[in-house]
């Protein structure tokens, strides 16, 4: 059993750190990059992006770093004495509310928007720049939760 949790705690640490940096990097590179481009421009790139991401490379990742967020989390309810479990647990924790419950109900309904408007549409500028606006401050809500959701699980394993 041991094993396996500090197998589900490296895991989620690794997948924690994968995902806050494709979030930075969206945060930092990414969205800053399309803002300077015309509107139609951006928000078609942007609709592109959205289609290619979601990928079996990148769901294994988000989603498998979920599934090892909460095997770490059951892992902590049943031993919460074990050295490290509240901060690999805390950290799990995290992960899910700040990756797969922000993006669920954050940044996919804001995606969806998206991909529904025509570029060139009269009110694609409005929409592209309460988009940009929108979208990327919860992008730096995950890129701050994946990234608290990495250094728990690491301090757990020095635990």
């Amino acid at each position: 059993m041991d094993v396996l949790r500090g197998g589900a705690v490296f895991a989620a640490a690794v997948g924690s750190g994968l995902m806050a940096g494709l979030f930075a990097t969206f945060s930092v590179v990414v969205m800053p990059a399309l803002r300077r481009r015309p509107a139609a421009e951006g928000m078609a790139a942007m609709q592109a992006i959205n289609v290619v991401i979601v990928n079996p490379l990148f769901l294994v990742v988000f989603l498998g770093t979920a599934l090892a967020s909460v095997v770490v989390v059951i892992g902590a309810i049943i031993d919460p004495a074990r050295p490290g479990a509240i901060a690999a647990a805390a950290g799990g924790v995290l992960y899910l509310v700040g990756s797969i419950v922000v993006t669920a109900v954050a940044n996919v309904p804001r995606n969806n928007a998206l991909a529904a408007a025509d570029p060139a549409a009269s009110d694609g500028a409005e929409l592209w720049s309460r988009y940009l606006r929108e979208w990327t401050g919860w992008n730096h809500v995950r890129t701050v939760a994946t990234t608290a959701a990495l250094v728990l699980p690491v301090v757990a394993l020095q635990a």
